[in-house]
């Protein structure tokens, strides 16, 4: 198979841009994922949902959006990365990124967006299956990471 691409998936709370998780591929296939500590400033609204996690548990297994930013760059500088959710990714990606002040340096694509040759909507379709066939959930980061690469070597292998 070509060079893998690199995707990414964050997950959030209800709110849409409380980065709590956050999963990424490496060049060799493997996949990075952690839980994110929140900031205190986005603790201040007392609406905040955490989602499925605990402040106790974010902030005890988390790493701090310091520590994600860096290790993203490490592996990733300048790079594209591709999601299945551009819009939410971005917003919570540039959450990560605000807090210190930071401009983003990756950019994100649709995942779709790989495969030119698919019908508008079957790239969708095709990962909403491989969801169900999996048993796999789709708000889990390293649970989304997974699907996307499955299906990009299935697609790399025969048509849909």
């Amino acid at each position: 198979m070509d060079d893998l691409p690199a995707f990414i998936a964050i997950e959030t709370g209800d709110d849409g841009d409380l980065p709590l998780s956050i999963a990424w591929t490496l060049p060799d296939g493997r996949v990075k994922h952690t839980l994110i500590q929140p900031d205190d400033e986005w603790l201040d609204d007392e609406l905040v949902s955490l989602g499925a996690y605990s402040l106790e548990e974010l902030s005890s297994m988390g790493v701090s959006p310091l520590d994600v930013i860096r290790e993203l760059e490490t592996d990733h500088f300048n790079a594209t990365l591709y999601t299945a959710g551009v819009g939410d990714d971005e917003a919570a990606l540039s959450r990560l990124f605000e807090t210190y002040g930071l401009d983003p340096f990756v950019e994100l694509a649709p995942a779709e967006s790989l495969y030119a040759e698919l019908a508008p909507g079957d790239w969708s379709r095709a990962r909403g299956e491989l969801f169900g066939e999996l048993g796999l959930e789709p708000l889990r980061p390293e649970e989304e990471i997974q699907v996307m690469l499955t299906l990009h070597q299935r697609l790399g292998n025969a048509e849909l």
